[in-house]
C-alpha cells in the first residue's frame, strides 16, 4: 500500500483547487478586477500611447495587486507592510494616469471618477490592512525581521 508522501506530486491531488491567501481578501479582488477594466481600455488608446501612457497604467495598475498579493504572503510584519505601501502608491500612480486619460479625453470623465474613487477604496482598505499588521507587530514575540547592528562601521 501506497502512502499520499510517496506518490508524484501530479498524483496527490490535496494540494490542488486550493485559492492562494491574497485571492480572498476584498482589496486584492477589487484590484483585480480593476486592472482588467483597465486593460481593456487601453486596447482603446492610440499607438501613439502604447509606450507612454498605456505601458504606464497597465504597469502600476497590475502592481497594486501583485504587491498586495506579495505582503500577505510575506512572513516578516515590516515587509508586509512595505509591500502594502508600494501598493498604496502604485494606487495613487494609477488614479493619476486614470485621470490623464480623462484630461486627453481617451475616457469619459464619469467613468474616470469611477474608477478614482474605486481606487481610493483599494487605498482605505489598504491602509485598514497596514493597522493589522501594525497591531499584530506590537502584539506579537516576533517583531520583524531583526536588524543586524555591526559595531564595526
Amino acid at each position: 500500500m501506497e502512502n499520499s508522501e510517496s506518490r508524484k506530486p501530479e498524483e496527490n491531488k490535496s494540494w490542488k483547487n486550493i485559492t492562494p491567501a491574497h485571492e480572498k481578501l476584498w482589496i486584492w479582488q477589487k484590484a483585480n478586477q480593476l486592472q482588467l477594466k483597465i486593460f481593456e481600455i487601453c486596447k482603446t488608446l492610440p499607438r501613439t500611447e502604447l509606450y507612454n501612457l498605456r505601458s504606464q497604467i497597465e504597469r502600476s495598475s497590475k502592481s497594486v495587486k501583485d504587491n498586495i498579493a506579495e505582503a500577505n504572503e510575506s512572513y516578516y510584519f515590516d515587509d508586509k507592510r512595505k509591500g502594502l505601501f508600494i501598493a498604496r502608491k502604485e494606487a495613487a500612480e494609477t488614479q493619476s494616469h486614470i485621470r490623464e486619460m480623462e484630461h486627453k479625453n481617451y475616457i469619459l470623465a464619469a467613468l474616470s471618477q469611477n474608477m478614482i474613487d474605486e481606487y481610493e477604496e483599494i487605498k482605505r482598505g489598504i491602509n485598514g490592512l497596514i493597522r493589522v499588521v501594525s497591531e499584530k507587530k506590537e502584539t506579537s514575540q516576533r517583531k520583524g525581521r531583526k536588524k543586524h547592528l555591526r559595531s564595526d562601521i
